[in-house]
């Protein structure tokens, strides 16, 4: 009786120690998912469905005659939209516009293949960021999200060039000027380490000699550019076009 009593207390112990090691492997896991995964998640914006009217405009827009490959296309948010006749700016060169309003450098990454794989442009201007941040986005999230960019049309278009246009200092959004200073430093920093692509400053060439930005380049609502503020663009991204390729 005492030997069965005793066998019997072996197995309990047996049976509670693997459940002590169950919980110690299955813990972490569930720590993982509260804490880093639920903050992964919450810092992270989802894919958002309000830009499927845009991208089928953009098929449709293909459908109806397709871009010639080796251009340049520029991609973005409301400041690309809103660049009326972008296409002629340039001469000599194919542009391709498509920006949709609105959106971020993360729905940039997010839709790579339908905004910019099809195109097969010898180089890609992208304007994202402000949305970013203005929604809460860390600098550093949208840098990863332009990294996450950078090597979508690396793994699909490796000789493609890709130029970012740093952000703007917009007069509405001027208490973010700080976070925009510091995106637009990461991104230039990443760019001078990487391959085939390109930092284009507009930033510091859209404030006033107090350091503030110039109102005279934006439209009544001091987010979106006017006429004047795209003068300048334009002739900012034309000298970056004239400019000869360094070898990497």
């Amino acid at each position: 009786m005492k030997r069965s009593t005793r066998w019997l207390l072996a197995l309990c112990g047996l049976g509670l120690g693997a459940l002590g090691v169950h919980a110690q492997t299955t813990r972490p896991a569930v720590q993982a998912r509260s804490n880093g995964g639920a903050g992964t998640a919450s810092a992270a914006p989802h894919a958002d469905a309000r830009w499927q009217e845009s991208l089928e405009a953009f098929a449709l827009a293909d459908q109806a005659q397709a871009p010639q490959p080796g251009g340049v296309l520029f991609v973005g948010s409301s400041s690309i939209r809103l660049w009326s006749g972008l296409e002629a700016q340039f001469a000599g060169e194919t542009i391709v516009k498509r920006g949709f309003g609105g959106s971020r450098m993360f729905d940039c990454a997010e839709y790579l293949e339908r905004l910019v794989l099809p195109y097969k442009p010898r180089l890609v201007i992208v304007y994202a960021g402000d949305n970013d941040l203005a929604e809460g986005r860390t600098p550093q999230q949208v840098l990863a999200s332009f990294s996450a960019f950078v090597e979508g049309v690396r793994r699909a278009l490796p000789d493609t060039r890709i130029a970012y246009l740093s952000i703007k200092p917009s007069p509405l959004r001027s208490a973010l000027m700080p976070q925009v200073v510091e995106t637009n430093a990461l991104v230039a920093d990443y760019s001078r380490h990487t391959p085939n692509l390109d930092y284009i400053d507009i930033y510091s060439k859209m404030l006033d000699e107090q350091g503030r930005p110039r109102a005279e380049l934006f439209q009544p609502d001091a987010l979106h550019l006017n006429a004047q503020g795209y003068a300048l663009w334009r002739t900012v991204i034309a000298d970056h076009l004239r400019v000869p390729e360094p070898p990497r």
